[in-house]
């Protein structure tokens, strides 16, 4: 039986005064039809949760009835759970009561959003659309839109200038076997925080994507085979150093990964490259997993 008590946890008193108007909460995760929403926050308290009696509804289980509360305080606003399930987070932190400060992530269960606030709302509001096109959500990274986009321009210099580009696919091995032991919030984890080890592996002038799933891409301009597989190595290491923790639970990871590379082919198309590197992906799995095929 879900426990539904809610505590009252006061914010800071908030004199009369109009000193928050214009903020706002974005919904960015899950992507779907709820995308983009705008939730605009007022001088009155907004409750999050599934009940119908929520300011702000959220048809998932994995959010409570009544989950979470907005309170506007005389220094802004606080996000306070209220005795959740799965708690409240500001990002990727636990938070019982917590003041928000503009462009802070607020999860809410599997929910995401984005709380914005500062002179000029409307502007920010939609640079945040924006970066939804092209940014995941999830872990932060480029998205599979973005990908395609870079991957067809640099395929076309490639060709141009006679000049390599690589492609190394990877997959998180047994990934189902992770939701199933931690649950989607604990899946969601895992990729949040793969992405963020693998980001430190790729220069800037490289692109780093989440392709799909639990799939992940990276585009290495100006690279050959040996530098990609270099490269796919350190991905590997990184993720192996050292254990995953999700909520006091340790437990490994380990990924596989495919290296496909042209060295300015006229005739490739981003449809091919993709391929020959999935199928090193399938390889790497077939042959054991935690290992890089080329």
């Amino acid at each position: 039986m879900e426990k539904v008590t809610e505590t009252w946890v006061t914010a800071p008193e908030r004199p009369v005064s109009m000193t928050n108007r214009g903020a706002c909460l974005v919904h960015i995760y899950p992507t779907g039809q709820g995308m983009g929403a705008r939730y605009t926050l007022g001088d009155a308290p907004v409750v999050i949760g599934r009940g119908s009696d929520c300011e702000v509804r959220i048809n998932d289980h994995s959010v409570s009835r009544r989950h979470a509360r907005i309170q506007p305080g005389a220094d802004g606003y606080y996000a306070i759970d209220l005795q959740s399930t799965n708690g409240t987070y500001v990002n990727d932190t636990p938070a019982s009561m917590c003041r928000l400060k503009d462009g802070d992530y607020l999860r809410i269960g599997n929910c995401i959003y984005r709380f914005l606030t500062g002179g000029n709302v409307e502007a920010e509001y939609h640079e945040e659309i924006y970066r939804l096109t092209i940014i995941d959500a999830l872990t932060d990274i480029h998205n599979k839109r973005y990908f395609l986009e870079f991957l067809d321009r640099e395929l076309a210099r490639s060709s141009r200038y006679d000049r390599p580009l690589s492609l190394v696919m990877i997959d998180i091995d047994r990934f189902k076997a992770i939701n199933e032991e931690l649950g989607h919030l604990g899946g969601d984890f895992t990729l949040r925080e793969l992405a963020g080890r693998v980001k430190g592996t790729v220069r800037k002038e490289e692109l780093l994507a989440r392709y799909g799933g639990e799939e992940f891409a990276i585009l290495l301009p100006e690279t050959t085979k040996e530098g990609a597989e270099c490269l796919a190595g350190r991905v590997l290491a990184v993720v192996n150093e050292q254990p995953f923790k999700y909520e006091e639970r340790s437990y490994t990871v380990t990924v596989s990964a495919g290296v496909s590379t042209t060295c300015g082919e006229k005739e490739i198309t981003p449809v091919e490259l993709i391929r020959r590197a999935d199928e090193r992906l399938y390889q790497a799995k077939h042959d054991g997993r935690n290992r890089v095929a080329s």
